[in-house]
């Protein structure tokens, strides 16, 4: 188990204490990631930011994942809303789930509008974590 801690999932909302001040174009960004495990998703527009450290996270968004477009934000927003849920109350349970699954907890803000490239991957990560890892976060099943 102790190579699940590659799983690691690094989200932070940095939530109108610290705007990010490097300008990033999402989409320049993710096509500098080709090659790698590691998704960042980050605007000044919107001041918040997402990092998803996850093998295979990246190539699986590209190739099996339903195209950016497909959902709408609102649908994005209220399924995330409930998987965040789900999840940090799994963080907050170790004894009970594993805890080298659900390491960090995530701060999502149901009254904040994150944007539809943030909410995207977000969901997209859920679904692949559910996939992969054999997990059910919520009333549905994961829908690719």
């Amino acid at each position: 188990m102790k190579t699940l801690i590659s799983i690691l999932i690094i989200i932070s909302f940095c939530m109108s204490c610290k705007p990010i001040n490097q300008n990033v174009d999402v989409t320049e960004n993710l096509q500098n990631q080709k090659y790698s495990d590691t998704v960042t998703i980050a605007s000044d527009k919107v001041e918040y930011e997402i990092t998803v450290i996850e093998p295979g996270f990246y190539n699986w968004l590209n190739g099996t994942a339903r195209p950016e477009g497909y959902y709408s934000q609102e649908f994005l927003e209220t399924r995330n809303r409930i998987l965040v849920l789900n999840w940090n109350q799994r963080v907050m349970q170790p004894q009970q789930f594993d805890p080298n699954l659900y390491i960090f907890r995530i701060d999502y803000d149901q009254n904040t509008d994150y944007g539809y490239q943030l909410n995207y991957v977000l969901y997209n990560y859920f679904v692949f974590f559910q996939l992969k890892y054999k997990q059910r976060l919520g009333p549905f099943f994961p829908r690719i």
